[in-house]
């Protein structure tokens, strides 16, 4: 899950709740948010961005997850594709 709200400055924050699981997990969650959003950094629009883990992101490949962050950022307009 994705929220942002259009600013001049880049801001990120990466929250995983406890229904994610244990510490050891919110974590885990937490650092694959932040991998997919620093491979696609130079992609998005600088504004500040909220992103939420939810329960199901520990249970897909990289593959699978790294689509449907693309897609959710298509989604509301962020992306940019490579031209």
């Amino acid at each position: 899950m994705i929220f942002y709200k259009k600013s001049n400055t880049a801001k990120v924050a990466f929250v995983a709740g406890k229904k994610v699981g244990n510490a050891v997990k919110r974590n885990r969650a937490k650092r694959v948010l932040r991998a997919h959003f620093i491979i696609h950094s130079n992609q998005i629009s600088n504004h500040s961005y909220i992103l939420v883990a939810k329960p199901q992101i520990l249970n897909q490949t990289f593959a699978e997850r790294e689509k449907q962050f693309i897609n959710a950022l298509k989604r509301i307009g962020i992306y940019k594709d490579k031209i």
